[in-house]
């Protein structure tokens, strides 16, 4: 950490002046790609984001020297994107990345969405707008999303990945019968969502994480932070876990944002689901293959299920209504055996010793791996008890091939079946969970 703060200090007198030491050096939770950290300086406050070597930029489309000259005209264009300081070079030997004024307002969404300021949706809503009155320049040399094309790497990326989840070959083909034609392009965030934002009392306060941004249609937007995952619990608020949609479309387009196309946005709204499912799997090889060992990548991919299970809430509908059938899938865990503790059992003691050890005795990054680290450990245990394999490469072939679909009889009430007792050992608190449950077994 000494060396660390050395070289930032040396970078912020280059970049500043003044020689002003670095105080309150930390970094900052999350961040499973980037790393983020907070520090004051002669008064004020800055957030250095950074990859420390090239291999963490490697497979991005653009580096951070165009992410921050992006930040910086997104700042011009009134979004509320921070302000960029400087940025690292070479012989800083720092890795890359670019230095912000640090931001004063809240990131949790868990903390934003359970009290949100009343403004929020039309905040989120006015700044979707002015980010895509933004038109492509070259000025800004990020990439242009061909949905097609994009849409074909997803595929050959989910045939490297084994090819072998249903749901999500059911969702890709999907997205193949359903592609809208193109539109005139327009700057997209990317990762617009809730937890790249920050909010206060007073409303939205900034607009995070342009690393995906590119120029392409502006319902990706509108859709990506739509997506269950990225409500946080706020299932029944569709719009960012804040509000509906209607009050979100009609913000935008009162706000300037184009006219809203709500096929067009169920598209997108599907294909970032699917993007994240494989988003999810390339996690996991990234773990799988060496590249980075870091516990959060291994979590990360088991996240696959809840994309799924959203898949198909999303998709559901447009299978014969005998297919909507109520389904029965009792979980039974195995009795408990005296004696010698079980395998279950010892995970569950390993569990409580990172809780009662670890966790409690940690703070800031190390205290969020610890809890990662039980989130994994919950997950085996719950595995052990109720094993369920969601793999089939010869289902997934037909679906994409269009031999089978959601018209095949007793398909949708089997992927339902595999996907609640998937979801419930990867993450059983899931807010589609319950939402699944609640509309596939009543009756």
């Amino acid at each position: 950490m000494y060396e660390f703060q050395t070289k930032l200090a040396a970078v912020m007198d280059r970049i500043v002046g003044d020689g002003a030491p670095i105080e309150n050096l930390g970094r900052l939770s999350g961040g499973a790609n980037m790393e983020s950290w907070s520090f004051d300086r002669a008064g004020k406050g800055y957030v250095l984001r950074r990859a420390p070597s090239a291999a963490f930029m490697e497979g991005r489309s653009f580096g951070h020297d165009v992410e921050a000259e992006l930040v910086r005209t997104a700042h011009r264009g009134g979004v509320l994107a921070p302000e960029v300081v400087g940025e690292l070079t070479a012989a800083d030997d720092m890795g890359t990345g670019y230095i912000m004024y640090r931001v004063e307002a809240e990131v949790n969404p868990a903390k934003i969405l359970a009290d949100p300021p009343a403004s929020l949706v039309h905040d989120i809503a006015r700044e979707l707008a002015r980010i895509h009155a933004i038109k492509p320049t070259a000025d800004i040399p990020i990439p242009y999303m061909d949905t097609a094309a994009a849409l074909g790497e997803l595929k050959k990326r989910f045939l490297t990945y084994g090819g072998d989840r249903p749901v999500v070959a059911l969702a890709l083909r999907w997205c193949e019968d359903n592609l809208p034609p193109p539109v005139e392009p327009v700057l997209v965030h990317g990762d617009f969502r809730m937890g790249n934002v920050m909010a206060d009392a007073n409303g939205l306060a900034a607009v995070l994480d342009w690393e995906l941004a590119h120029w392409g249609d502006a319902h990706e937007d509108l859709a990506y932070g739509c997506m269950a995952v990225w409500r946080f619990g706020h299932f029944d608020k569709p719009a960012f876990g804040a509000s509906d949609l209607d009050t979100l479309f009609a913000s935008y387009e009162a706000s300037g944002g184009g006219k809203v196309d709500r096929a067009r946005f169920r598209f997108w709204l599907v294909y970032r689901t699917l993007w994240w499912a494989l988003g999810c799997m390339q996690m996991a090889e990234i773990w799988r293959l060496g590249a980075d060992r870091n516990l959060e990548r291994a979590v990360i991919g088991r996240r696959t299920s809840e994309n799924e299970v959203d898949l198909l809430l999303l998709l559901e509908d447009d299978a014969p209504e005998a297919e909507r059938e109520r389904i029965s899938l009792p979980i039974v865990a195995p009795p408990r055996r005296a004696g010698e503790p079980s395998a279950v059992e010892l995970l569950e003691a390993i569990r409580e010793w990172v809780d009662t050890g670890v966790k409690a005795k940690s703070a800031g990054r190390e205290k969020f791996m610890a809890a990662v680290a039980m989130n994994a450990l919950g997950m085996l245990v719950r595995e052990a008890e109720n094993p369920v394999d969601p793999h089939d490469a010869a289902l997934s072939a037909d679906l994409m091939a269009g031999k089978a679909s959601l018209a095949t009889p007793g398909l949708l009430p089997k992927l339902r079946a595999t996907m609640l007792a998937k979801l419930a050992n990867d993450s059983p608190k899931y807010a589609s969970l319950a939402a699944a449950k609640a509309r596939w077994l009543k009756g």
